[in-house]
């Protein structure tokens, strides 16, 4: 089901190994944990049952690069490097190659030590050397999930966007942020 088209990133301090048929109950346990949902999802998503965990992950793989992050040799959470999908962004560049990270660090006690960061360097520098895109995003990005927002930001990702949300939600804003090619090689 998941197929890596090149050599598995890999940084300092992290590994990113493509996902795999065999990794389903790690999948299903961070997308049932609530406190790992909270930053993840929006306000109306607390679990996903196992089907549902399936079925997203199946349609993204056919989309994306899929991958578990690795520390250590452990398995601490997912990402992906995906072709943008949001009208939003595409009408906003048209000519251009967007794409989009998307991630989740899964396993608390890995929670703020900067894994967020090399993870979006390691997918950043993917999509620009391998996939020649011309600019990737972080999106929806939720104003109380400021961990994520700042690991965008020290790989050099500006805020583009900035959304108002819903009265009643968990989120007063959700923030679009990316990159261009130029400007993250310029910091090579």
């Amino acid at each position: 089901m998941f197929v890596l088209k090149s050599k598995t990133p890999q940084g300092k301090e992290i590994k990113l190994r493509p996902l795999t048929e065999e990794d389903w109950d790690l999948l299903i346990k961070w997308n049932t944990d609530p406190e790992v949902l909270y930053y993840s999802e929006g306000s109306d998503v607390s679990e996903y049952t196992p089907n549902q965990v399936r079925e997203i992950y199946r349609s993204v793989c056919e989309k994306a690069y899929c991958f578990i992050i690795e520390a250590d040799t452990k398995p601490i959470g997912e990402c992906w490097l995906q072709k943008m999908n949001l009208e939003r962004i595409l009408r906003k560049y048209p000519d251009a190659d967007c794409r989009r990270i998307d991630l989740v660090i899964g396993e608390k006690e890995y929670w703020s030590q900067g894994i967020g960061s090399e993870v979006i360097r390691l997918l950043t520098e993917f999509g620009f050397l391998r996939e020649k895109a011309d600019m990737i995003f972080g999106c929806d990005i939720a104003d109380y999930n400021i961990g994520s927002l700042k690991a965008f930001e020290k790989v050099g990702y500006e805020i583009i966007s900035k959304i108002k949300e819903k009265e009643g939600g968990k989120a007063e804003y959700r923030y679009d942020v990316a990159i261009t090619r130029e400007n993250f090689l310029r910091n090579l």
